[in-house]
């Protein structure tokens, strides 16, 4: 039984590794890629080579994220079938068909496009470019949407039926529109935006701290600043609905990630208190210690004074999800939330005092410098979020219906301990060569000296044949 429990516990720590990784990639890959499109929109339109130079600088970045993105969504969906195979057999009829609309509708897609906007620059009309660039953008965001409602599913699974051990979809509207669903994918489009303005953000405030190309950068940093601004305050209120969703849908998940466990206190009173910090008690019945504002937790989920909200311990013991992750990754995801836009409002004072201008910005140093160190924290917010949601989610892999140890795959200790350290290895390999790529790019800085490209009359290039008239291998001359 020792050794069962074991090799649960590192089944769970595996997926968690695997899962938590590749989420921080999409993100980006979505944002910055409707952000390329915005600058190259903005390239055709006014014909200004700096938003040339300054897209097809971020399109290196983007290239480097999306290339480790698609090796850990690979990964992920490997350790799907190796890890929990029975919750892959079970949830395949509902869960296959999503993933496959994924694969048509965005991947494939994507894919087609993606060829054209890295390679196309002067093979094709800028048009078309355009054209290349808005489908990435759009296709990134319809893969997130896919995998979103299959997650959500998992959350609030409607439209379903057990039946011997299978998954049978009865209503494919309610399964593809369930609750979860229709509050968690625009929090985390919200979130793709808001992670790819804060990286774009940090590379421009690097420049200008730096002193290098001011001119250049100063540009995007100003507008995505703004738009940060924008998108972070709407993310806040994004954050509340999907809270008021889970109170709706998961009220144990909602309990947990607010260490909430007594719906009324000892004497009889609704227990209304929102608890800042806090440490749950040895038995698990209570916090042992709590900073706490009084009626804050009623005031934030049910928008009065002393609204109900079930506690924990109204939920059986072997319902109710683990309380210290999601309660500090909860409050770590609102922090780093609150703190993005204190600092994208900081930046709109300064812009708005006239202090970011060519020769005033670098003079702003204590700013410029949270900027590039603010980049750490949309990415805490996305795993931070990642973990309230999943971990929220347990002891369940499909809430109400299938039970995580039920949902894997059969598996020795031995097995176990090999996946998580070959996956571990991979993982941090991915991780460390997209750090140090990306490092590399931003250390060489844009290109401003290359041709700007035409209306796509340059040739692929041609095949010559030897003056003998044959050949058995053709040799395929690249343009110059």
């Amino acid at each position: 039984m020792l050794s069962n429990d074991l090799t649960s516990l590192i089944t769970r720590i595996d997926f968690a590794l695997i899962s938590s990784i590749h989420i921080i990639f999409p993100p980006l890959t979505i944002g910055l890629a409707a952000l390329l499109f915005i600058s190259e929109l903005m390239w055709v339109r006014k014909q200004d080579e700096q938003w040339y130079r300054l897209c097809r600088f971020f399109e290196k970045l983007f290239i480097v994220n999306f290339g480790a993105g698609v090796a850990t969504g690979v990964t992920m969906e490997m350790a799907f079938g190796i890890l929990y195979g029975r919750f892959s057999q079970a949830a395949g009829p509902f869960f296959g068909q999503v993933l496959g609309y994924e694969t048509i509708t965005a991947f494939m897609y994507e894919a087609g496009f993606i060829g054209l906007m890295i390679f196309g620059w002067g093979k094709i009309s800028k048009g078309m470019h355009l054209f290349a660039t808005f489908n990435v953008a759009l296709s990134s965001t319809l893969s997130a949407m896919w995998i979103l409602v299959a997650n959500s599913w998992m959350q609030t699974p409607t439209g379903v039926e057990l039946h011997n051990g299978i998954f049978i979809v009865t209503d494919w509207l309610a399964a593809l529109f369930n609750p979860n669903a229709r509050s968690a994918f625009p929090h985390m489009l919200l979130a793709s935006f808001e992670l790819s303005l804060c990286f774009v953000v940090a590379t421009c405030a690097w420049y200008v701290f730096k002193q290098r190309h001011v001119d250049l950068f100063l540009k995007p940093l100003k507008y995505s600043l703004m738009a940060l601004a924008v998108v972070a305050a709407v993310q806040i209120y994004m954050g509340d609905v999907l809270g008021e969703a889970t109170l709706e849908h998961k009220p144990a998940a909602l309990a947990a990630m607010e260490g909430h466990y007594d719906t009324y206190d000892s004497a009889g009173n609704v227990n209304s208190a929102w608890h800042i910090l806090g440490w749950p008690n040895k038995e698990g019945t209570g916090l042992a210690w709590s900073i706490d504002i009084p009626h804050g937790l009623s005031l934030i989920e049910t928008k009065t004074w002393n609204g109900t909200v079930t506690g924990l311990n109204s939920f059986p013991k072997d319902q109710q999800p683990p309380v210290v992750l999601p309660f500090y990754a909860f409050r770590a995801m609102s922090g780093a939330a609150g703190a993005m836009l204190l600092v994208s409002l900081w930046g709109v004072w300064l812009i708005a005092r006239r202090r970011m201008t060519t020769e005033l910005a670098p003079r702003n140093k204590l700013f410029l410098a949270l900027a590039v160190i603010m980049v750490i924290l949309p990415y805490i917010a996305v795993i931070a979020g990642w973990w309230t949601r999943e971990i929220g989610r347990q002891p369940w892999i499909v809430y109400g219906l299938m039970r995580t140890e039920d949902g894997m795959s059969p598996m020795t200790l031995g097995l176990a301990i090999f996946w998580l350290v070959g996956f571990a290895i991979f993982e941090t390999a991915v991780v460390a060569g997209t750090i140090w790529f990306l490092a590399k790019v931003v250390r060489m800085g844009p290109d401003l000296t290359s041709k700007i490209p035409g209306e796509g009359h340059e040739h692929l290039g041609h095949l010559e044949m030897p003056a003998s008239g044959h050949a058995d291998h053709p040799e395929y001359i690249r343009p110059v």
